[in-house]
């Protein structure tokens, strides 16, 4: 293993950005079984060094399961996690000194103050003492937390504990940073904040991320590779534009007339070139297979009945139509998953 220049990664503003080949993650056949019910079920995938990856699934995917296996806090019943070329059982230290963990529920000590929190995981993580008072105060600041450094975690908002509890998982300068649904419950600043703050860990760091998410716009914003699981199993694996493109076998264009007669939807149907036809508000959606020549015929169809086209668009396929796809979960049905998830036993709330 290289040794890793540690000075470099902190303060995030002066960092050096790096291109690495190397694979940061590799899943080998991973699976586990609580009792009867098969919660991951053999998955295999890499993410690479200085990767934005993304794990997209609804509450019960085995989003959770995956990053506990991969961190060493579950064992699998089967397959293998290696994390920075390290095998995660069998040289468990060697891995966990070089990842950061973000979990779902948090790990703050509510008794303790934002800087004793701190000072803790350092010492956990054995960072020298002449470094540590350093890097708290640096992740403080990069957190816009330093003015609240001796409150006690009890008094924070859950965006605030949100962020330290970031802030905690990167006092030891990991390679890579996994982050169990960082945002689930916030509110739209603090989300954001969050968003911007791991795109510059990810961008200016090189930190490799795994990050886990039911948000479909906040994978399709941040990931650079996303996985779909569904049922414990991984359904698809590319970039978010790739995935958008498989799923949509054919193209989509949203008109506007001036007009809408009536019946307008079954006159369209009868069009060789149109598969179906949908209306949103004012707007038609016409499913069409080569948009370059059918919007010349829409238009032609426009002339014979009389209507003038106000507006004409071809519209991208979304990761929400790929999700919807693969898993036949609509986001509303995610979001009620979401809602019914039974709540853990933290330190912290």
């Amino acid at each position: 293993m290289k040794k890793r220049n540690e000075a470099a990664r902190f303060p995030i503003l002066n960092a050096k950005k790096v291109i690495c080949l190397d694979t940061a993650i590799k899943a080998l056949e991973l699976t586990k079984r609580y009792d009867d019910k098969l919660a991951v079920d053999n998955i295999d995938f890499e993410v690479m060094e200085g990767e934005f990856f993304g794990m997209l699934g609804p509450n019960g995917a085995g989003k959770t399961t995956t990053i506990r296996m991969l961190t060493g806090l579950t064992k699998p019943t089967k397959g293998k996690a290696i994390v920075a070329r390290y095998d995660v059982y069998r040289e468990s230290s060697e891995a966990k000194r070089r990842l950061g963990l973000v979990p779902e529920i948090s790990n703050l000590y509510n008794e303790l103050t934002a800087w004793d929190n701190l000072m803790f995981m350092a010492e956990l993580y054995q960072v020298p003492k002449s470094e540590r008072a350093k890097r708290a105060r640096e992740l403080l600041e990069l957190f816009d937390l330093y003015d609240r450094y001796k409150q006690r975690v009890m008094k924070f908002s859950k965006g605030l504990k949100r962020r330290l509890t970031i802030a905690l998982a990167l006092v030891h300068s990991p390679e890579i940073l996994f982050l169990d649904e960082p945002t689930a419950g916030l509110d739209v600043q603090s989300s954001r904040m969050i968003r911007t703050l791991i795109k510059r860990l990810n961008k200016e760091e090189n930190t490799t991320i795994f990050l886990t998410t039911h948000y479909i716009e906040e994978a399709d914003e941040l990931c650079q590779r996303v996985a779909i699981i569904n049922k414990g199993r991984i359904v698809a694996l590319d970039n978010p534009e790739k995935l958008k493109i498989a799923a949509r076998g054919e193209s989509v264009i949203e008109v506007t007339f001036d007009k809408i007669p009536n019946r307008i939807e079954d006159e369209l149907m009868h069009m060789d070139y149109i598969g179906n036809v949908t209306r949103h508000g004012d707007k038609l959606r016409l499913f069409i297979e080569d948009p370059s020549e059918d919007i010349l015929s829409i238009a032609n169809f426009a002339q014979m009945k009389g209507l003038k086209i106000i507006s004409i668009n071809t519209l991208k396929p979304t990761l929400e139509e790929a999700f919807i796809e693969l898993t036949g979960l609509s986001p509303i049905m995610i979001e009620r998953l979401e809602q019914m998830k039974p709540k853990g036993r933290g330190r912290s709330g």
